[in-house]
């Protein structure tokens, strides 16, 4: 195996990862990355098979978990109750609650509500060269989970600053610093939370937070602090990888000089740039796998962005290729943490993007975009654009 030091950090490396994947790709199916003194998978075929395999899982072996320093505690007591973070059966409890209320026919049902958002966003846009981070990418899936959770729209900003603030910590370059705006984001964001809940049960409404709260008092028993933890995930999750997905998307159609938009083209999209690059995994058992032998207690980071350019599975996949064969990208991740907003993200990236390149068939770049510094995420810091006669 190829050991390899790369700064997740380095401003190249954040600019373009690619190249990096493709040198540690070359050289196995796995790779030591020194900088994170962990193995690596970067082929699509490792990098499936290690999101499905149960050997492997998301909590920390017991034993090898590092001590919580108590002023991170407000942060990592909502993560002890995510179902990103756990596996069965408190995990299968969990999803299974989330998608009884989150439901294909609840989500197909909001498509003529995100179809007007989009419109809506579009004609306050203002003249001249505007960021359309702000002005679109990021107002579509907050307002969009707002609508979904009950929340008041009003609320949008302020979810969006908590949220920010708490997904910073899955940042390589974290500091003392967005921790500390991450434990005030956390703990603000659970007290609103906690009070919210308590008015639902209270005054019952037609959305998310009112239906997992009744499948607890049907009886499959979900805390509050089951509910804070999720109604976050929501949030979190859905938010910042459809903001990034989004925003790379617009650069690259741009760039592509590819204004149609389909389902092919957001796969396509989804594909070539994604949003989250890295998911990590544990192991659980005494293993031997491409070739490596695993102990339990190790971690293996998951390479999404490189799997994804696997010349093994995908055709010249430096390509933007829409038509392609069908297989899947691995920016959902695979197995029982697969993305349960999937089809939400997805419905969001068609509608969003077809009604912004309709609307705007002259949309141009008014400065070269650049990646911010947030891996394992990948997005755009800023995205300026011109946008005649919308």
């Amino acid at each position: 195996m190829q050991r390899l030091r790369q700064s997740p950090t380095d401003p190249d490396f954040v600019q373009n990862p690619y190249p990096f994947y493709d040198r540690a790709r070359a050289g196995g199916d796995l790779f030591w990355w020194e900088d994170y003194a962990a193995v690596c998978a970067t082929s699509y075929a490792a990098v499936m098979a290690l999101l499905k395999d149960r050997r492997l899982g998301r909590e920390v072996p017991e034993g090898h978990a590092a001590p919580i320093p108590d002023r991170l505690r407000p942060f990592y007591d909502i993560e002890a109750h995510s179902m990103l973070e756990l596996e069965p059966p408190r995990h299968t409890r969990l999803r299974s609650l989330v998608l009884r209320a989150f439901t294909s026919r609840r989500i197909i049902g909001m498509r003529d509500e995100v179809e007007t958002l989009a419109h809506e966003l579009i004609d306050a846009f203002p003249q001249g060269e505007f960021d359309l981070l702000p002005a679109y990418c990021q107002r579509i899936p907050v307002i969009v989970i707002c609508r979904l959770l009950g929340v008041p729209e009003a609320m949008a900003d302020q979810l969006l600053a908590w949220s920010t603030a708490m997904v910073a910590m899955y940042q390589a370059g974290r500091t003392p610093q967005i921790e500390e705006e991450a434990m005030t984001a956390s703990t603000e964001f659970s007290n609103f939370l906690r009070g919210y809940i308590d008015e639902r049960r209270s005054r019952p409404g037609e959305d998310l937070i009112t239906e997992l709260i009744a499948a607890e008092e049907a009886g499959e028993k979900l805390s509050t602090d089951e509910l804070i933890s999720t109604c976050i995930l929501l949030l979190n999750a859905g938010h910042e990888a459809t903001v990034h997905a989004m925003g790379n998307a617009v650069k690259l159609l741009i760039e592509q000089d590819h204004r149609q938009v389909d389902e092919e083209v957001v796969e396509e999209c989804l594909r070539f740039d994604p949003p989250l690059h890295i998911f990590d995994r544990w192991v659980y058992e005494d293993v031997e796998l491409f070739g490596h032998r695993f102990r339990r207690g190790d971690q293996v980071k998951c390479m999404l962005g490189a799997a994804n350019r696997c010349p093994l599975t995908f055709e010249d996949p430096t390509r933007f290729a829409p038509k392609r064969d069908g297989v899947l990208s691995t920016s959902f991740g695979g197995g029982i943490h697969f993305c349960v907003g999937a089809p939400l993200a997805r419905m969001e990236l068609l509608l969003g993007l077809r009604v912004l390149f309709d609307r705007c068939p002259d949309l141009a770049l008014a400065a070269p975009p650049r990646y911010a510094d947030v891996y394992h995420f990948h997005g755009l810091e800023r995205l300026m654009v011109s946008c005649p006669n919308p």
